[in-house]
């Protein structure tokens, strides 16, 4: 999807035209700098720590300031190939192993040589890390699961123990999640990865204007970005810290509901009315000032996630999950591209969590569409259960499951590794979202499902659990259970399910040259000046999303980005 540039009032996002100067040197600069990156979460961040270790002076501006999505996640950091944290856990991958594996996850959407670059440099990129203070722990899990016990630091993110999967790769835990003060947290832990490294590049130099909006590039009469023009509330003030309490508040409401679910639209509503307040400080107190970039701009915005407005324009199926990500989600940076001819693609690319395992019970169930059919092996990563729920049955699934797997599931719920979300989604759902009838026909009625189809479905499933038949989809005897003992339930596991939320998040956008990050304009040709990097950007996470692909993408784009910045200054 190559989208042209949309009216500010179609999408919410006020970004303008590109300044056009004629004589670059006679513009009254208000600050100056080698590389100016545009939103400072993971991506930004990394961009601008390359840059300063390759010679260039480096200013950041961030609106909202938050960290982006890397500092608000679980902080799961996808690496591997024999990676400082796998060599001290004793665990063996190999470059070679990980490429297979990305190969199948990653698909076409980025090449093979870029690829294989990514995967080379995995090693060197968790040294990176290390080095400027990231926090990591080499203690590990090796079983299937959506997120590991909070002691423990490196896990398998992805597929890669699914039988399907593990045929054609050797897996390895690649899941390096970040070391938290007390190991006792399950959010926000990317900030123990992001905010040392931040405040590493703050010493080494960083400029960073928070509460600070790019609002419009600055092109020279050949096209070339060469600065923007940000509009920012006074560091420091009153205006700044009112701000900041504002959007901190909205931040939290706003990417906490979907709005299925009850009394989300009380949620939704204060949300709004911080971030209205924050916009009316925004208004009275925001000064303007033109920064050069000399060597270029790094757009590192985040995605749209959080903006309903583009949701709605680009992947209206997703509409209705709820949004993973951070205010700062708004397509700014997507928006800023396009607006100096950048070409896009994949915007209507969302990659949706639907996770049932912990418990491990719903994993030895059977998720079925409204005919009753089967449709994936129940154990693979969320994002790809996620993605065959919504992209190909059309957003509708049930987990159906018998009075034994109930019971095996509540014994779980109570199992002490689990991370307290986990459990309290098992208990929630166990008891909220469960439709029941004493027979499967009678189950089918209740929640619009074909019964004969079900029928079918229980039947051929019982017989592969039993040993009679192969699983059509891979799944393992292990990982399966007989649906036999009544009464039977069923749980909805759709994109609008009322006590399972589904969360989103966006990976298409911008275009960009592989070998440099540059956006490319409709002819795929690189603007000159003109870089992006993460989620504003389609990268290697942009066609099936494992747990840290993208934080790492964000991590090697934006690099990327500035290494080719630097190139240029030589």
């Amino acid at each position: 999807m190559n989208a042209p540039f949309p009216p500010a009032a179609e999408v919410g996002v006020p970004v303008e035209q590109p300044l056009l100067v004629e004589d670059v040197d006679a513009v009254a600069w208000n600050e100056s700098t080698d590389l100016l990156v545009v939103g400072l979460g993971g991506a930004g961040l990394a961009a601008a720590l390359e840059g300063i270790e390759r010679g260039l002076s480096v200013t950041a501006v961030d609106r909202y300031a938050c960290g982006g999505s890397t500092g608000a996640n679980g902080g799961v950091f996808y690496a591997g190939g024999g990676t400082a944290i796998q060599r001290e856990a004793g665990e063996e991958d190999s470059p070679e192993a990980m490429l297979d594996y990305l190969r199948i996850e990653a698909g076409k959407v980025v090449s093979e040589e870029t690829l294989r670059r990514f995967v080379e440099q995995s090693p060197e990129t968790v040294d990176w890390i290390l080095r400027h203070g990231g926090k990591l722990a080499a203690s590990v899990w090796k079983e299937k699961c959506s997120y590991p016990p909070l002691d423990r630091f490196l896990y398998h993110p992805d597929n890669s123990l699914v039988a399907s999967y593990r045929a054609k790769a050797k897996p390895a835990a690649r899941g390096h999640r970040a070391f938290g003060r007390d190991g006792k947290k399950a959010w926000g832990l990317g900030k123990f990865i992001t905010g040392p490294m931040t405040e590493s590049a703050l010493r080494l130099g960083l400029v960073f204007h928070r509460y600070s909006e790019a609002r419009q590039l600055v092109v020279d009469r050949e096209g070339r970005v060469v600065g923007a023009r940000i509009l920012s509330i006074p560091e420091g003030s009153a205006e700044a810290r009112r701000f900041a309490k504002y959007i901190a508040r909205a931040n939290t409401l706003l990417a906490a509901l979907p709005p299925s679910i009850p009394l989300a639209s009380i949620t939704i509503a204060l949300g709004n009315h911080y971030l209205r307040k924050a916009s009316e400080i925004e208004a009275k107190a925001r000064f303007s000032r033109l920064i050069r970039a000399r060597e270029g701009v790094v757009l590192s915005a985040g995605g749209f996630i959080m903006n309903p407005q583009m949701v709605g324009r680009y992947a209206p199926a997703y509409a209705s999950g709820m949004p993973n990500g951070t205010l700062g989600d708004q397509g700014s940076g997507i928006l800023l591209g396009m607006s100096a001819g950048g070409a896009t693609a994949l915007m209507d690319k969302v990659s949706a969590w639907r996770f049932i395992n912990p418990p491990k019970a719903w994993a030895q169930a059977i998720a079925v569409d409204r005919a009753g059919e089967r449709f994936v092996d129940e154990t693979v990563y969320g994002a790809t259960m996620g993605e065959h729920i919504v992209d190909h049955r059309g957003g509708i699934a049930w987990l159906i499951y018998d009075k034994s797997l109930r019971e095996a599931a509540f014994r779980q719920a109570r199992d002490p590794k689990l991370v307290p979300f986990q459990r309290d989604v098992t208990l929630i759902n166990l008891l909220f979202n469960a439709r029941k009838a004493d027979t499967l026909d009678a189950l089918a009625r209740r929640i619009g499902v074909d019964a004969a189809g079900l029928a079918r479905t229980v039947a051929a499933y019982n017989a592969a659990a039993r040993g009679e038949a192969q699983d059509p989809f891979g799944k393992e005897a292990i990982d399966m259970h007989l649906i036999e003992r009544g009464p039977f339930y069923a749980m909805d596991i759709s994109i609008d399910s009322r006590f399972l939320p589904l969360p989103v998040i966006t990976f298409g956008g911008l275009r960009v040259a592989e070998e440099s990050g540059q956006v490319l304009d409709r002819a795929g040709k690189p603007i000159a000046g003109l870089y992006a990097a993460g989620r504003t950007a389609v990268g290697l996470a942009s066609q099936t999303y494992v747990s840290g692909l993208s934080f790492a993408d964000c991590f090697f784009s934006g690099r990327r980005a500035a290494r080719h910045a630097a190139r240029a200054n030589v």
